[in-house]
């Protein structure tokens, strides 16, 4: 027995809000309005001519077979075949238009959402998972391909054949048209039930089909840990039990399909034998003809089609509006780090000033208090202290990342909320912990720090932290493709590029996690060679884990449950014998155990 408790109710939109989803698409669709256009004339066309057709046919009976015209024949046939022509030309065209504009549209939505999404601030990736953050780029945007591929040509071309079927019917015949109404009813019924069971049959497809990819991705990602523990057999079993769920939530939705096709085909069969049977006594009545009945027959067909297929495409419809509303949700989420309306330019150098700095986490209690310190041109300050003290959460504060909760962090006297975003990256640059790369060339990533520099200025950016000729010796030089994440050069490598990355850009202020932390003895010496030449003539922040790089800076800073508890240069901290003396004593008295 299948359960919705898993089913995301947001995929359900409310009157309300599928009106504004459409607007706000249709707002989008304006640059492809030519194109709508085109295809909407063309789908109009089609339909016409799918109504010409069953006309013609009653014309060549009742005009060319019974009275023996084969003239009247021949013009029947020649315009049949024109029509199905024009048909096929028709539809040919409306696809291509129909496509071109929503493959257009699927474009500049993912455009648009990729750069508001790299335009948000640090805070809303903490907020949300990464995978529904790709879900909205993959997933969503592929459930609005099946609609714009076939699903929208197939929704207005059934409406307008159901309502152009009706409208021939009632003008040749409204007492036939009538007799064929009396199924109509079950008919009705039976698509509202479909649409509400086959809708809840295809979310919990949909989440079903989540689950599973999740199980499979977590398998293949920890195939190291279920190998060394011996748990393959376990973790099988685990996938085989979503598998299951997720084939009997497809056998619901296939049970929910296979009990409605058939009253659609019996209701069309039953309208055709009262067709046939009516219309064959007012025949020999003579008040029909016996094209007409044929008329009728053919029509039917263009009358309970379009019905089965809008009760098909009702999901399609459905999940579609929830993956536009989700994205246009995601555009409408506006950065943390507001950019201020008239922005102040900051200086080429000065001092960085926290000043009387609080933070807390959205909906979590307070990391930092009252932080005040002074970082002045030039110098190189450590933040030290154990995990979770709230030293990283400082680091982020003085760059930015985050703006504080309460008191302020300002550059030369501006307020750092005062300046833009690309006025701050030019004077405050942050390096992370790992250096991490993007699929290209070495020399795109470097080039990563300043879009716009030369390949000289690039070559030089690396001569200045002496690795220009380790990279320009490798056979291919800076030309070197380093693959996705880098996956082609070493760990010491690939943050030797992302040092130089920052010495491109060339700021006043360095914010950077310990780089050589996660590095080997011997690589950590040439990484630590390119830091001191970055360093100079610098200010920098080193959140440091090794308290050999605290003891080289000229203060430390020791951040303890959430305060700046300490702060000065590491021999006069050493010999207060306070919190760093404790840490640096228990850190020395560790490398000698070792």
């Amino acid at each position: 027995m299948i359960t919705m408790s898993g089913v995301d109710a947001g995929d359900r939109l409310s009157r309300r809000q599928a009106g504004r989803v459409l607007r706000r698409a249709a707002a989008r669709l304006v640059p492809y309005r030519r194109l709508v256009a085109g295809a909407s004339v063309l789908v109009v066309v089609s339909t016409a001519a799918v109504l010409a057709g069953p006309l013609l046919v009653r014309y060549g009976i009742d005009h060319g077979i019974r009275p023996g015209d084969t003239a009247a024949l021949d013009r029947s046939v020649i315009a049949y075949v024109a029509v199905a022509l024009a048909a096929y030309v028709a539809s040919r065209l409306q696809v291509l238009l129909v496509s071109r504009a929503g493959e257009g549209f699927l474009r500049d939505l993912r455009e648009g959402v990729f750069e508001h999404l790299v335009g948000l601030s640090m805070p809303f990736f903490d907020r949300e998972k990464a995978g529904v953050v790709v879900a909205r780029m993959t997933a969503d945007i592929d459930s609005l391909q099946e609609l714009v591929q076939m699903g929208l040509i197939q929704m207005v071309s059934s409406c307008l054949l159901i309502v152009g079927s009706l409208v021939v019917l009632a003008a040749v015949s409204p007492t036939l048209l009538a007799v064929c109404l009396v199924p109509l009813p079950l008919v009705v019924a039976a698509s509202v039930k479909f649409q509400r069971d086959s809708n809840d049959a295809y979310l919990a497809v949909r989440d079903r089909i989540g689950l599973t990819l999740s199980a499979l991705q977590e398998g293949i990602s920890g195939v190291r840990v279920i190998q060394a523990y011996g748990r393959e057999s376990f973790e099988t079993e685990r996938f085989a039990r979503r598998n299951r769920r997720l084939y009997d939530a497809h056998m619901r939705s296939v049970r929910v399909q296979a009990w409605y096709l058939p009253v659609i085909e019996g209701a069309s069969l039953v309208c055709t034998a009262l067709v046939v049977g009516m219309g064959g006594r007012m025949v020999a009545d003579g008040r029909l003809t016996v094209g007409t009945v044929a008329f009728f027959v053919l029509t039917l067909s263009n009358l309970f089609e379009p019905v089965q297929q809008l009760s098909q495409l009702f999901n399609t419809v459905q999940s579609s509006g929830a993956s536009l509303r989700k994205l246009f949700d995601l555009l409408d989420t506006e950065p943390d780090l507001a950019e201020p309306d008239q922005p102040i330019a900051l200086a080429e150098c000065g001092a960085l000033v926290v000043d009387g700095v609080g933070f807390a986490y959205p909906g979590g209690e307070e990391v930092l208090s009252g932080v005040s310190l002074t970082l002045g041109a030039g110098e190189k300050l450590a933040l030290v202290g154990p995990t979770g003290a709230g030293k990283s959460t400082l680091a982020k504060l003085m760059a930015r990342l985050y703006d504080p909760t309460v008191g302020s962090v300002s550059f030369d006297g501006t307020d750092l909320r005062l300046a833009s975003g690309t006025d701050l990256r030019r004077r405050i640059t942050v390096v992370p912990q790992e250096g991490f790369l993007f699929a290209g060339t070495i020399r795109d990533n470097v080039r990563i720090g300043r879009p716009d520099a030369t390949d000289a200025e690039v070559d030089a950016a690396l001569d200045r932290l002496g690795v220009l000729d380790r990279f320009a010796g490798l056979p291919d030089g800076l030309d070197t493709e380093v693959n996705e994440r880098g996956s082609r050069l070493s760990a010491g490598e690939r943050q030797l590029i992302s040092l130089a990355r920052a010495a491109l850009a060339d700021p006043a202020v360095l914010v950077l996690d310990e780089v050589t932390s996660s590095l080997d003895p011997g690589t950590e010496v040439l990484v630590d060679e390119a830091l001191t030449r970055l360093f100079e003539g610098r200010s920098v922040v080193v959140i440091a884990h090794r308290l050999s790089t605290a003891a080289r800076s000229d203060r430390v800073g020791v951040v303890a449950e959430g305060r700046l508890v300490e702060i000065g240069p590491h021999a006069e901290l050493v010999a207060a014998g306070g919190r760093y003396a404790e840490l640096y004593r228990n850190w020395v008295g560790g490398l000698a155990a070792g």
